[in-house]
């Protein structure tokens, strides 16, 4: 693996744990696409580092679990701003 890309990748991960960011803020950051840091956190960090992978996959399984209620919440602030 290219090491500008686990350069990315490590800190993709670091930033997730710092700041518990989502993947779709996650890449608004790094400039890449949501699949690209999907696919960092997911697949290609486990290679690089199980241990901190670990954790990641704490954060990105809360997010999947969460993710039903932010959905919920981002319409009602659409409609609500719709009504002004």
């Amino acid at each position: 693996m290219n090491k500008e890309i686990e350069s990315r990748i490590l800190k993709e991960a670091h930033m997730m744990l710092e700041t518990k960011k989502t993947v779709r803020e996650l890449s608004n950051v790094f400039g890449v696409s949501k699949s690209t840091v999907h696919k960092d956190l997911k697949y290609r960090l486990i290679r690089l580092d199980h241990e901190l992978y670990q954790k990641v996959e704490k954060i990105l399984k809360f997010h999947k679990e969460v993710r039903h209620l932010r959905g919920g919440e981002s319409t009602k602030k659409k409609y609500l701003n719709l009504e002004i």
